[in-house]
C-alpha cells in the first residue's frame, strides 16, 4: 500500500461522496447566508455572529479539502478469496474469553472506522491482531491499561 492511499470499503467511499456534496452543496451555502446576515449588523470588529460563521466556513473548508483528498487517494477495499481468513472488509464475530461477551466488528481503513457502529480500523489494536487470522483462534490485544484480553474468532 502506497503512503497517501486510503483504504476504504466502497460503501465508505460512497458515504464520503455524499458528505463532501452535502457539504459544497449544502452547508456552503448555509453558512454564506450567515455571513450575509452577520455583515447587516454592521460593524464587523465586534461581531460575534460573523466571527462564529466564518470559523464554520474555514471547518467546512479544511473538511472539504480532507474529504477530497481522502476520495482521490481511496483504494476500495476488495473482497477477500480466502474464505474464513479475516482481512480488511470482513464481518468478524469474536468473544472475550474473560467477560463471555459476543461483539461484531467490520474491519475497516482508518477513514471510515467507527467503533461506535461496529468498524474498528486495521491499524487498531484489536484490528490489527485480528488480521490473517481464523475462526477458532485466540488472540490477545493489549488494553489501554496494559491489561491483556483475549478474544476466540467465532465467525468470519
Amino acid at each position: 500500500m502506497k503512503n497517501n492511499e486510503t483504504l476504504i470499503t466502497a460503501e465508505g467511499l460512497e458515504e464520503l461522496k455524499k458528505e463532501l456534496e452535502d457539504l459544497k452543496l449544502v452547508k456552503r451555502k448555509e453558512i454564506s447566508e450567515k455571513i450575509k446576515v452577520a455583515l447587516a449588523f454592521g460593524d464587523i470588529s465586534e461581531n460575534a455572529e460573523y466571527d462564529e460563521a466564518k470559523n464554520e466556513q474555514a471547518n467546512v473548508e479544511s473538511r472539504i479539502a480532507k474529504l477530497e483528498l481522502l476520495i482521490k487517494n481511496a483504494k476500495v477495499i476488495k473482497e477477500s478469496k480466502q474464505k474464513g481468513v479475516v482481512s480488511v472488509g470482513s464481518k468478524v464475530k469474536i468473544k472475550d474469553l474473560e467477560y463471555d461477551e459476543l461483539m461484531e466488528y467490520t474491519i475497516v481503513g482508518s477513514a471510515e472506522a467507527d467503533p461506535f457502529k461496529g468498524k474498528i480500523s486495521n491499524v487498531s489494536p484489536l484490528g490489527k491482531a485480528l488480521l490473517g487470522k481464523k475462526i477458532g483462534e485466540i488472540i490477545e490485544v493489549a488494553s489501554p491499561t496494559g491489561d491483556v484480553i483475549k478474544y476466540e474468532i467465532i465467525a468470519v
